[in-house]
């Protein structure tokens, strides 16, 4: 069996050098896919950026609280339903079609109490829902694992292929990763780390790094047509 990456960039729509990075990820890069919010104060220009990128995959990335500015009590479960629905219709407003996966921002819906209704409302659409499909997820390649203290290190080029060699087994691995630059309609704790992962993910070491392992890049396009494909064998 071969040994199948996608490389997901989170929060396209939440700003213009957050697009910006993602874009330049993808057509400079290995980024084949992204998750967009529909609550991004740049979302629209997103959806125009993503016309020139048909081979970008673009799932939700359900957002409810966003940089901590916004209260949302996500164990009041009729609302977290219901906000679901919403920016599921959005979604299908602004690109015309369904998100080609499903995750959430903070990783909420990985949350005991919400879980289930993401289950509930998810899995009936056949769109993979990120820590349920039948893929392995590797959030790893992040610079700061303790609060406001960034390294640096674990956004290398050098540990991204330590990730590569010792966490992509055969089949299908998503990779999250957060590219970007910094703009001033988006603040953070969480900045100049976007540009470092900016630099590694268009790194061409990585890109050799993976002929190297024998390691093929895809979409979430792409792995739900080998999914399908696989099973109607």
């Amino acid at each position: 069996m071969s040994r199948w990456v996608i490389f997901n960039a989170d929060d396209f729509g939440a700003s213009a050098g957050i697009n910006q990075g993602i874009i330049d990820a993808h057509a400079k890069g290995v980024v084949t896919s992204t998750s967009f919010m529909v609550t991004g104060r740049a979302a629209e220009a997103a959806v125009e950026m993503a016309r020139d990128h048909p081979d970008l995959s673009i799932g939700l990335h359900w957002d409810v609280w966003g940089e901590d500015e916004r209260q949302f009590d996500t164990r009041n479960l009729d609302a977290s339903r219901e906000e679901l629905y919403r920016q599921l219709d959005e979604f299908d407003r602004m690109f015309g079609r369904a998100p080609t996966h499903i995750d959430s921002h903070q990783h909420a819906h990985k949350s005991d109490h919400l879980l289930p209704v993401f289950k509930e409302i998810v899995l009936p659409m056949g769109i993979p829902l990120r820590g349920v499909s039948n893929l392995s997820y590797v959030g790893g390649f992040y610079a700061q694992w303790e609060w406001k203290v960034t390294n640096l290190e674990y956004v290398s080029v050098e540990f991204l292929q330590k990730l590569l060699r010792e966490e992509a087994p055969e089949g299908w691995t998503e990779f999250s990763c957060h590219p970007g630059y910094i703009s001033d309609d988006f603040d953070s704790i969480y900045l100049s780390e976007r540009e470092e992962e900016l630099r590694t993910l268009t790194d061409s070491r990585i890109t050799d790094y993976l002929d190297e392992q024998g390691i093929q890049t895809g979409s979430y396009i792409d792995y739900q047509k080998a999914t399908n494909s696989t099973s109607l064998n």
